[in-house]
Order: C-alpha cells, then sequence, then structure tokens
C-alpha cells in the first residue's frame, strides 16, 4: 500500500520521534537563517560503508589475529570507534530496512522478511520516506553503489526511493566473478538496466565509488556504499568457489558448506583495500576536512568470523549476531583516535546523518534513533539505553548492562558488564530485572507488526 509522506508522520507513533534543528528554505527572510547557497557549500558529504556478514571481531583494530585491515584500523585511528553498536536486526533485510528508513524493521512489512528471498512481491513501499528520499529533498545528490536487497521490482528499487543514482545487485548474494544469484539469475545493475561488466564484484563497486567521489558537483552528496564482501559465496579476487550450482547435489552452494579461512582473508583484504582507495579518492578530490564517514556492518558474522568474546552468530540475537563494527571519521569534528562505549543501533545512523545534513525535509520524520554526534564530540556523555530485537521465535532486549533473551519457551537474563559471552543466566537472580524488560518488550511489540505466520 501506497502512502504519502504526510500521512506516514500524522500515522507514526510519536513516542520514538526526533525532531531535527529546522534550517531556512528558499525564500525565508530570517538573516540569521543560511541560505540555500551558503548549505551547499556548508554541509558535510555523507559517505555511508556497509559491510555484508561483517562479524565484530573481524578487523584487526577489533581484535582478528590471523590477518590485518590496516585500512579500515587507520580510519578508526583518524576518527572514533565504537564498542557497543548493533545492527537493527541479526540478518541482512532487516537491517538495510532499519537504515534506509531509520526506523525499526519490523514497523514495515519489508521489515518482516528474515532475509529477503525471490519473493517479487513484497519490498520497501515506494512511498514511505527514506534517507536518500529526506536528502534529496534537502539538495544533496544521492547514490547507491552495492548491495539493496529490499525488494526486486522497479517499484520497490533504490531509485524509487530518492537514490539519483544504483550501481549494484538487488538480490542478498552474488557471485563474484559472474554476478549472478545462486539460482544463475544475472544481477548486476545500472539503474534499472541489467549490465554485464567484468570483474570482482567488491573492485568493481570501488571503482564506481571513487569515480562518483570525484564527479565534479555544486551540491554535497551523499553515497551509500554498500559492500557484499564478506559475505559468502566464498571467493576472492583470485577465485574461490561460485555461487552457482553444485552439479554433482543439484543445488545451490550455500554460506554453510565449504570456504576456508585463507580464502575468508583474501575477502577481507579486497574489501580493505577498497576502503583505502575511497579514502584516498576523497583526499584526492579536496573533500577530506568536509565528509563524514560512517563504517559499520548489517549484522554479526558467519562461520569464519571472528567474535571473541561475544557467542552466537548472524541469525542470533546473541552477542556475535547483532552486536557490529563501527566508526566515525570527520576530520575537525569527529576526535580522532578515541573509543566509545556509547551503544548505537543502525538507526542512529540515519538520525545522525540527517542532523548533520541540516535537511529540512526530515523535521518532523519520525525516528527511532538519536544523533550521535553530541556524544562522539563530548558534548554530552555516554549514556544507557533500551535497544529491542525480534526474529522468528527469538526476542532480546538490551538495557545498559542487562540482556533479556528469549528463545522459543526459554528464557535468560545476561549481565554483559560481568559476561559477555552471555553463559550465565541471572534470571532466578534478579526475576525483577528479568520481568520488567519482558514486560518493556511486550509493549515495545504491539508497537510492532504481528510475528510473520510462517
Amino acid at each position: 500500500m501506497k502512502i504519502s509522506r504526510r500521512k506516514f508522520v500524522k500515522g507514526a507513533t510519536t513516542g520514538a520521534s526526533f525532531l531535527l534543528g529546522r534550517v531556512s528554505t528558499v525564500g525565508k527572510t530570517d538573516p540569521s537563517s543560511p541560505s540555500l547557497a551558503e548549505l551547499k557549500t556548508s554541509r558535510p558529504n555523507i559517505v555511508f560503508i556497509l559491510a555484508d556478514d561483517l562479524g565484530w571481531g573481524d578487523l584487526s583494530c577489533y581484535g582478528r589475529p590471523d590477518y590485518s585491515t590496516p585500512n579500515i584500523d587507520l580510519l578508526a585511528s583518524q576518527g572514533t570507534r565504537f564498542t557497543d553498536a548493533y545492527s537493527a536486526s541479526a540478518v541482512c533485510t532487516p537491517t538495510r530496512c532499519g537504515f534506509i528508513t531509520g526506523r525499526y524493521p519490523t514497523r514495515l512489512r519489508i521489515g518482516l522478511e528474515e532475509p529477503l528471498t525471490n519473493n517479487y512481491s513484497v519490498g520497501l513501499d515506494p512511498g514511505h520516506p527514506t534517507i536518500a528520499s529526506l536528502l534529496k529533498q534537502g539538495g544533496y545528490d544521492t547514490a547507491l553503489i552495492g548491495k539493496w536487497h529490499l525488494g526486486f521490482r522497479p517499484e520497490f528499487g533504490p531509485n524509487a526511493h530518492g537514490f539519483d543514482e544504483f550501481f549494484g545487485i538487488l538480490s542478498g548474494a552474488s557471485d563474484y566473478f559472474l554476478h549472478k544469484t545462486g539460482l544463475g539469475q544475472p544481477d548486476l545493475y545500472e539503474n534499472l538496466t541489467p549490465v554485464q561488466r567484468n570483474g570482482y564484484l567488491t573492485e568493481l563497486l570501488t571503482e564506481r565509488a571513487a569515480s562518483y567521489i570525484g564527479k565534479r558537483r555544486t551540491s554535497p552528496f551523499y553515497l551509500s556504499l554498500h559492500y557484499t564482501a564478506p559475505h559468502w559465496p566464498w571467493q576472492g579476487p583470485k577465485g574461490g568457489e561460485s555461487v552457482t550450482f553444485d552439479d554433482k547435489a543439484n543445488v545451490p552452494l550455500t554460506m554453510g558448506r565449504g570456504g576456508s579461512l585463507k580464502l575468508y582473508a583474501e575477502m577481507m583484504r579486497s574489501l580493505d583495500d577498497g576502503v583505502g582507495l575511497v579514502m584516498k579518492a576523497i583526499k584526492r578530490a579536496g573533500l577530506d576536512r568536509n565528509t563524514l564517514v560512517i563504517f559499520t556492518s548489517d549484522n554479526g558474522g558467519e562461520r569464519f568470523s571472528y567474535h571473541w568474546p561475544f557467542s552466537g552468530r548472524k541469525g542470533d540475537l546473541l552477542e556475535g549476531g547483532i552486536r557490529v563494527p563501527a566508526i566515525l571519521r570527520w576530520p575537525g569534528v569527529v576526535p580522532a583516535n578515541r573509543v566509545t562505549r556509547q551503544m548505537a543501533i543502525s538507526m542512529d545512523w540515519t538520525a545522525t546523518i540527517l542532523a548533520v545534513a541540516q535537511t529540512d525535509a526530515a523535521s518532523g520524520y519520525p525516528l527511532d534513533g538519536i544523533d550521535l554526534l553530541p556524544v562522539v564530540k563530548g558534548q554530552s556523555v555516554a549514556s544507557d539505553r533500551t535497544f529491542f530485537w525480534r526474529i522468528n521465535v527469538k526476542d532480546a532486549v538490551r538495557e545498559g548492562r542487562w540482556k533479556y533473551y528469549r528463545n522459543g519457551p526459554t528464557r535468560s537474563l545476561f549481565d554483559l558488564s560481568v559476561d559477555e559471552r552471555e553463559q550465565a543466566d541471572f534470571s532466578t537472580k534478579y526475576p525483577d530485572i528479568m520481568e520488567r524488560l519482558s514486560s518493556e518488550f511486550d509493549k515495545w511489540n504491539k508497537q510492532m507488526l504481528p510475528r510473520p505466520s510462517n
């Protein structure tokens, strides 16, 4: 069902509303307000880099012991690194929905897909405001390079949601060389047009991103660079396993089979090289000090990821499935070589980006995240927050040190301040906390769409 922005905002839950500071629009006479021309030159460019299935410890600056990621480590040393950042979900599609809309994914039909597979009837409604549509209304050039995974039909695609340009894949995974899905279907697009390109997908996305950054323009830009790495298929730049059919079993290869730590390391090095080239493109364009760069992941990693000290992985609501790396870099604004324990979640990046962009179009839009820059810049102190997750038969709540976790009929309470591995159940020792968090989840859950019936 298509909804207008006015109808959406009017009917949305107001409890999570985050009203951004208003700026002037064309024709406004307040002499203290910036003109549109002034905003175009003063507002930062924004590069949002989203890795795919990157586990919390898969960067050497987060503890990976068997390979290094020097370019992303440099990014962290030049900015602020988060230790307690979370994805909106434990799988791809819901988290991408959460970031693109700035709202809990379970508020939207597409956010109930865990993840979206070959269902062509479901996608992100084209009438729903997104980070790209709001920035575009605010005068930003917008582009998505990489993975979409929020709908296959044109009305569900990136160009229908505020992105001026799109180059990448629509599905959840694609062969890095053949650029086909596990069903053998071509999956590389230039806007709405299927295209063929030779090359390793990570490198193709990097090249396109660097080219986009280097364009001459009169407006600030927003680039969402959604790498497919290090998501399966397990293919490094020199080769590996194909995403196409396993001829012997007559089924597509899956992430639960094959691969190796060596291949995974090669994929990660290519991702790290790509981030390094993107950062060089920003510097070469003279935009280094006027570009906010955010790097994070869409969920926990798979079986080759390094999650220590957490348990769980992609698909779990244990820490290994939802705690992710996150880095902010903006020279002169974001402190360098800092680490923060401020809790953060995918929707916060949406709110932060819209706040720094000063786009009037976002005023009144109800976000489920907050602008993190005041904490990062030291203007306010880090504080405890409450986050909620729901997937399949699993629920979770994090409130400060406490973590409520339900898996089917089994409920647990963990104290993350002493047990980050979530091995000790404190529910019998602190039954009041257990019941309070369970009740808080129920209140939140009533505001969401019902769970899918299957």
